[in-house]
């Protein structure tokens, strides 16, 4: 899957490990388990290879955030996402966050 991001905080938090750490506050194993799962969105094909495959413990959400899928981090944090195209599925990152 290729992945955007809702934001330019969003995106250095995915990408930038220094960032994440320092700007951010999020913990080393935070931060590893996150740079982990966006490799793991952008190696799958669909997002039903995650589900199906359980990458990342990938679910759908309901309710007010219908539409949109979650993976793991570290309890309770989850890095939440959509997903749009057919031909080539297009993650879009939404949050790092623990909606319980």
């Amino acid at each position: 899957m290729r992945i955007t991001y809702k934001s330019d905080k969003i995106e250095r938090a995915c990408t930038d490990f220094e960032y994440a750490l320092k700007k951010c506050k999020y913990s080393q194993e935070l931060v590893l388990k996150l740079h982990l799962r966006i490799k793991q969105i952008k190696g799958a094909q669909t997002v039903e290879e995650m589900l199906l495959n359980k990458i990342g413990r990938c679910h759908k959400l309901s309710g007010n955030r219908k539409n949109q899928y979650a993976v793991d981090l570290v309890h309770p944090q989850r890095l939440v996402f959509t997903v749009s195209g057919d031909e080539i599925q297009i993650a879009e990152i939404l949050e790092i966050t623990d909606y319980h």
